[in-house]
């Protein structure tokens, strides 16, 4: 039985900034409520307007990464604590106001993601055959509001980006449908999807050096494995000055970046020695090449139709700083796929900082504020935000960890200093909440129903030899967890 006088915080978002705040949280508080006259024992009541929880791991990251089944795993473990409470399918703004909640909890975290692409900003960006990766991505993950069928009939494809999302969106244009079904829990609708694509050229235009991008070592892995790709580089672009590699140096991760971009470079050079064959040396039907110091200026098009993209080659810096070279050359493609950003989402009763896309608050701090970074900006007591909500775009799901452990510390600081340890709800009643979404015809699924949609999927997938199988159709999901 839930205790009334516990502590009790409502999380927006039950993805993986929102989960890793939730167990933090109640982590930190086991270990420091005592010491900061707030008890330990606290109840989290986590919403999310999906059907399933999971967020970016589920909805955001290629389904061929590895480390997604790890981090789903865990992340399940965390909702499998009788002190968290999982509401799906409650839209925040929509199902439950910020007043109610802020009028049942003691503090309300917003953990939100992002659901749509920052513009491309290139003339012909609005050319019939331009993609924002952030709807493809929705396609081929099964988003459950997403897109069903994707035209993939291009044989020349561009993407622009020099982060993990292009690596993801250039490595799933080029894929072989039967090798990402055996590996993958990709629906039927995305395997049928895959399978007729198009695409034999892809062009991958990143705008700074080879020091300069952000790719992660393990997406540069996975990318040197694609069956009946071969790779091809400029040898220029490697070119590298002494500057450039020691401040590359400096940091662990960028080392580690060059220096297994130095290997496909090696790699894309044995490809083409040995006839133009892929990594295991089998004859290579598609070609993917990566261009650095290259950024696209303008998509050029026909009928209105996209077909070619005009590139200006650039020169960068040790400091990473961009110069144009007044150089174009155009590339005949005929689809272009942008990854130059998302933007994350806002929320109904928050003032949002657009110049740096995330919900407003002090210094970075995580406490939520009127406006943004205004002389008028003030706090907004029992408001705050944790990952892209709190920073922006930037950052791997790791991030997400560090950044919850410092919005926690705050919030235990600000609830040690409030009224009576913290508890300001008015409303303590632990049965409240589901009152109110009951009175609105709102049926919330919560981890038991999860874990039903969870065993179809993987009773779906053991039929095919697979240890999942995406479901993502909404109504399907709910008539499963309601079962």
């Amino acid at each position: 039985m839930t205790d009334i006088n516990e502590l009790r915080i409502a999380v927006i978002g039950a993805g993986p900034a929102g989960v890793y705040s939730s167990d933090i949280f109640l982590r930190q508080l086991k270990k420091l409520g005592d010491e900061l006259g707030l008890g330990t024992k606290a109840r989290i009541d986590l919403f999310e307007k999906l059907p399933v929880p999971f967020g970016l791991v589920r909805y955001g990251v290629a389904p061929d990464h590895p480390s997604i089944k790890f981090i789903a795993d865990a992340l399940e473990k965390t909702l499998d604590n009788p002190d968290i409470h999982l509401y799906c399918d409650v839209e925040f703004g929509k199902d439950v106001t910020l007043d109610e909640l802020l009028a049942r909890y003691d503090a309300v975290l917003f953990a939100t993601g992002a659901v749509e692409d920052k513009p491309l900003g290139l003339p012909g960006a609005d050319l019939d055959g331009v993609y924002g990766a952030a709807k493809f991505v929705e396609w081929y993950d099964g988003y459950p509001t997403g897109a069903r069928e994707w035209p993939l009939d291009a044989e020349n494809v561009a993407v622009i980006g020099g982060g993990n999302v292009a690596m993801d969106v250039a490595r799933e244009l080029m894929r072989n449908a039967d090798d990402l079904k055996a590996k993958t829990d990709i629906p039927d609708n995305v395997y049928e999807g895959i399978k007729a694509n198009k695409a034999k050229t892809l062009h991958l235009f990143i705008r700074r050096g080879v020091a300069q991008a952000k790719f992660s070592v393990q997406e540069l892995r996975e990318m040197e494995k694609l069956p009946g790709v071969q790779l091809i580089i400029n040898e220029d672009d490697f070119d590298l000055d002494d500057e450039t590699i020691e401040v590359a140096g400096q940091n662990k991760l960028t080392r580690q970046m060059v220096e297994e971009l130095f290997a496909i470079r090696e790699m894309a050079e044995d490809m083409e020695d040995d006839g133009d064959v892929d990594y295991e040396g089998n004859p290579a039907d598609r070609k993917y090449y990566v261009h650095f110091n290259s950024a696209p200026t303008e998509i050029l098009g026909e009928d209105g139709k996209v077909k070619a993209i005009r590139v200006e080659k650039t020169e960068t810096s040790a400091d990473g700083k961009m110069t144009r070279t007044g150089e174009f050359e155009d590339y005949p493609v005929e689809a272009v796929y942008h990854a130059i950003g998302y933007k994350p989402a806002t929320a109904p009763g928050i003032a949002y900082d657009e110049r740096r896309a995330h919900l407003a608050n002090a210094n970075g701090d995580g406490r939520i504020t009127t406006e943004a970074n205004g002389d008028g900006a003030q706090v907004r007591e029992r408001l705050y935000a944790t990952g892209w909500a709190k920073r922006g775009p930037v950052g791997l799901i790791g991030s997400t960890k560090s950044d919850a452990l410092a919005i926690v510390t705050n919030m235990l600081e600000d609830l040690a200093k409030a009224a009576e340890g913290g508890r300001v709800a008015e409303d303590r009643d632990p049965e409240s909440i589901d009152r109110l979404l009951a009175e609105r015809g709102v049926k919330p699924i919560d981890f038991a129903g999860w874990k039903k949609v969870d065993a179809y999927e993987r009773a779906e997938g053991a039929k095919e030899g697979r240890e999942h199988k995406k479901v993502i159709d909404p109504d399907q999901m709910r008539e499963l967890a309601h079962a």
